[in-house]
């Protein structure tokens, strides 16, 4: 049966990892008040807002506080993880939440009840209090309780190697967002609108890939489209970051795409260089550029390899091709649960690629006002070497697009 979300047993190790990591620096807890990094420790996903969530993990216990409003999925059977609930009614405060033990007018109190409740002193947290967010103004961790706190970044350190269950959800998004790919690849055409391509294939990709798993599917969206692509057009796509515009595709058009899948939180990244149509000499030019140098960012990748090395790699052949001023930024990042997550393919990172790293090979070359050539795949790094789980065909010929 293919695997859609992790099993229990990951949480469990990660919560043992922590705990050990807890007893070797002599802290009582770790608290999170990133939605990402509680969803990787404990698999509890919400939805981040002005409402404060906080977890707790000690030797003895795995408690969060939520708003009312997450309550009764926090402390529902998806998520064995989590032993106890605190809540409160809603920020920033002015009514008596009625769940669990503790009745508070404030998030920040329930916080400190709950520390309070598990004996916590000393704290080791991914920040001193949560983040603002969508308004949230609120005191720091160490203001509000009567616990010291310093920060550290042990999820983020421990998310960049990832173990064979996450390897495997990554792999099922490669899957879908080729077929989100081939979708967008299929419609578009002059005249065709840049949203109506995106959200056409986005939706043709997603319904086939909930009419397939069915039941097995365990949504991490609220909204939003589980395998989902998009594209930059014309002189737009010399902007790395360009935002979609609202045009009309054109004959001659450069496109840079992206399509992606998200499979139990997890998300792969595919990334190319199209065309409306047939090149011109000069972008056919651009486009092998380009894809020599891709190609020698992936064949320099593997276990054991600087991550600094991959990137001097690609910048040397960029140079040596006359093109290194048209190139903007490094040649990849790991990825995961979110679209960059650290170490990165940098000619100034310090990292060595490791079993169970994931990363985009992405090398890029962006003419101002002209267009932008860029495929991106993702790569696995495993014991015996690497393993591109992005699979649309890169060459020139079958990037073109015809009607």
């Amino acid at each position: 049966m293919v695997l859609t979300t992790l099993p229990t047993e990951e949480f469990e190790a990660r919560i043992a990892v922590v705990r050990d990591e807890l007893a070797a620096n002599d802290y009582d807890a770790l608290c999170l008040f990133s939605a990402t990094d509680i969803e990787w420790l404990s698999g509890f996903h919400h939805l981040q807002t002005e409402r404060p969530v906080c977890l707790a993990v000690t030797q003895d216990a795995v408690a969060v506080t939520v708003p009312r409003l997450e309550a009764d999925r926090a402390d529902s059977d998806e998520f064995p993880a989590v032993e106890s609930v605190y809540t409160y009614y809603d920020y920033p405060g002015d009514g008596e939440g009625t769940y669990y033990e503790h009745p508070s007018r404030t998030p920040e109190a329930t916080i400190a009840a709950m520390l309070d409740d598990l004996g916590v002193e000393t704290v080791a947290a991914d920040a001193n209090g949560a983040p603002g967010f969508w308004g949230y103004s609120g005191p720091a961790l160490d203001e509000l309780a009567a616990v010291s706190v310093e920060t550290v970044e042990w999820i983020p350190e421990l998310r960049k190697e990832k173990s064979e269950a996450e390897f495997d959800l990554m792999r099922h998004s490669a899957k879908w967002g080729n077929l989100a790919h081939r979708k967008l690849a299929e419609y578009a055409e002059p005249g065709a609108h840049e949203l109506w391509v995106a959200k056409r294939a986005s939706l043709d990709a997603s319904m086939a890939m909930l009419d397939t798993l069915g039941d097995r599917y365990d949504s991490h969206l609220r909204g939003g489209f589980p395998a989902s692509c998009g594209f930059l057009s014309g002189e737009n796509s010399a902007l790395p970051h360009g935002l979609t515009e609202n045009r009309r595709l054109e004959e001659g058009d450069v496109l840079v795409t992206g399509a992606s899948a998200n499979v139990g939180g997890y998300k792969s990244e595919l990334e190319r260089t199209m065309f409306v149509g047939d090149p011109t000499d000069e972008q056919a030019h651009y486009f092998e550029l380009m894809l020599e140098a891709q190609t020698i960012g992936i064949e320099e990748s593997g276990p054991g390899v600087p991550c600094s090395r991959v990137d001097q790699k690609v910048h040397d052949y960029l140079d040596e091709q006359g093109v290194l001023e048209y190139a903007q930024h490094h040649t990849g990042h790991n990825l995961g649960m979110e679209a960059h997550e650290r170490e990165f393919i940098d000619r100034g990172s310090e990292e060595v690629m490791r079993p169970g790293h994931a990363y985009s090979i992405e090398p890029g070359i962006y003419l101002p006002g002209e267009a932008g050539y860029r495929h991106s795949d993702t790569i696995l790094i495993t014991e015996d070497g690497v393993e591109q789980i992005t699979y649309y065909p890169r060459d020139l010929e079958s990037n073109v697009i015809r009607w």
